[in-house]
C-alpha cells in the first residue's frame, strides 16, 4: 500500500520556466534574456524598492496575518469592502485555497484547455474530477461546451481572462451571457492576473461588475505581473465577505511576507510605474507581431504581456536552439502545440535580441 495520498499518482507536475542560471550554465553563457515566465522587465516601482529597504530592519518580527493596510487600500482603490479581500502568498496559493474553501471528493470542476495547469493541479489533488474542454479554433473558451457539461456535481466553473498561454481574452457579451445562465450554486472563478494589461479594452470584462450581482463569483489578480513582485509572492482576490470569511479559515496565520506587503502597498501608490509597464509591453509585442506578420507566423492577438505564435517549426527545437543564442521562451509542445511558442515581452533591447534569434533559427 502506498504512503502517499492516491490522487497523486495520476498528477502532473507543474513546470516551470527554465531558470537562468541553468541557462547560463548549460550553454557557457554569460547573459540571458529570460522571456518565459511573463514577468516586468522594467521589474518593480521604485517605492516598491524603497519599502522593501526601510522594511528590511523589521523581518525579525511577524508580518500583519489580517494584511489589513493592504486590504484596505486595494479596497479603497477598487470600491468595494475590505471583508470582500483576500490576500494570498501569490495567485498560486490563492488557488489552493479555493479548491480547498469549495471542493469535496467526487466534486466537478470546469475549465479550458489550454489554460493555467494549477487549475487541474490544486482540485485533482483534493479528489475533484476535472473537466478539461479544448479552446475553440480560434483560442477562446468554449462556453457552449462549458454549459453542457454544468451538473449537479459541478462546484467550480474556471475562467482565465485573458487566458494563459494564449493571451486573448473572452469578448464581453459573451461572457456576461455564459454567467447570466450559470447557476447560482456554482462558484465563478475568473482569473485576472493579467488585467492591468487587458483593462484598455473596451471589449473586456472587469470581473468586479460580475461580483456587484453574484456573490459566488471570485476574482483572482496578482502583484508578480504588472507589479513586477514576482520574487515576493503576492496575490489577492475579490468575493463576497462570506466566500472571503471560509477562506480565510485555512490561508494560514503569516501567509503573505512582511516584506511583501508593505512593497505591495507602495505600488498601489505609482500609477506612473503601471503606465510605463503597460506601454512597454505594448511596444514590445508590437514590434514582433510586425516581424510575425512579416514571416507569415499566426499568433493570437494578446491583451496580456505575452505572445502565443506559431513560428512553423518544432517549438522543441526551437526552445533548445533559442537558448543556445541566451533566450528562453516556453516551447507550446508543453500544452499541445507543437509549432508554437509563447514569449513575454521584453524592454526595447530585450524584444530585439528575441527577434534576432528567431530569425537565424527560423531561416
Amino acid at each position: 500500500m502506498s504512503i502517499f495520498r492516491k490522487e497523486l499518482a495520476g498528477l502532473k507536475e507543474y513546470v516551470p520556466g527554465k531558470p537562468i542560471e541553468d541557462v547560463m550554465k548549460e550553454y557557457g553563457l554569460t547573459s540571458i534574456v529570460k522571456l518565459a515566465s511573463n514577468e516586468n522587465p522594467l521589474g518593480p516601482s521604485k517605492k516598491a524598492i524603497e519599502a522593501i529597504k526601510r522594511e528590511a530592519e523589521n523581518i525579525h518580527i511577524y508580518p500583519d496575518g489580517a494584511a489589513l493596510e493592504l486590504r484596505e487600500k486595494l479596497a479603497k482603490k477598487h470600491g468595494i469592502s475590505m471583508d470582500q479581500v483576500l490576500i494570498g502568498s501569490g495567485g498560486e496559493q490563492i488557488l489552493k485555497l479555493i479548491a480547498h474553501t469549495f471542493v469535496d471528493e467526487g466534486d466537478e470542476v470546469i475549465f479550458g484547455a489550454p489554460s493555467f495547469a494549477l487549475y487541474d493541479i490544486m482540485s485533482s489533488h483534493i479528489g475533484a474530477k476535472c473537466i478539461s474542454l479544448p479552446l475553440t479554433e480560434d483560442f477562446k473558451h468554449d462556453l457552449k461546451a462549458f454549459e453542457e457539461h454544468l451538473n449537479e456535481k459541478t462546484k467550480i466553473v474556471y475562467i482565465c481572462n485573458p487566458n494563459n498561454p494564449t493571451g486573448n481574452i473572452m469578448p464581453k457579451a459573451e461572457l456576461v451571457d455564459f454567467i447570466s445562465r450559470l447557476p447560482e450554486s456554482v462558484v465563478l472563478m475568473l482569473d485576472e492576473a493579467y488585467f492591468e494589461y487587458a483593462i484598455h479594452d473596451p471589449d473586456y470584462l472587469n470581473g468586479l461588475d460580475i461580483l456587484k450581482e453574484r456573490k459566488n463569483t471570485i476574482i483572482l489578480r496578482t502583484f508578480s505581473k504588472v507589479a513586477g513582485l514576482a520574487g515576493l509572492r503576492i496575490g489577492y482576490c475579490f468575493s463576497s465577505p462570506e466566500i472571503i470569511r471560509e477562506m480565510s479559515k485555512i490561508k494560514g496565520v503569516f501567509n503573505a511576507n512582511r516584506i511583501g506587503q508593505m512593497a505591495a502597498i507602495a505600488s498601489l501608490d505609482d500609477d506612473e510605474h503601471i503606465e510605463n509597464t503597460v506601454a512597454l509591453n505594448k511596444q514590445s509585442l508590437d514590434m514582433m507581431k510586425v516581424y510575425f506578420n512579416e514571416h507569415n507566423m499566426k499568433y493570437v492577438e494578446s491583451h496580456a504581456n505575452f505572445i502565443f505564435v506559431d513560428i512553423n517549426q518544432s517549438s522543441r527545437e526551437a526552445y533548445v536552439e533559442l537558448q543556445k543564442r541566451g533566450v528562453i521562451i516556453r516551447p507550446g509542445f508543453l500544452w499541445g502545440f507543437e509549432n508554437y511558442i509563447r514569449v513575454s515581452s521584453g524592454t526595447i533591447e530585450q524584444t530585439e535580441i528575441f527577434i534576432k534569434a528567431l530569425d537565424e533559427i527560423t531561416k
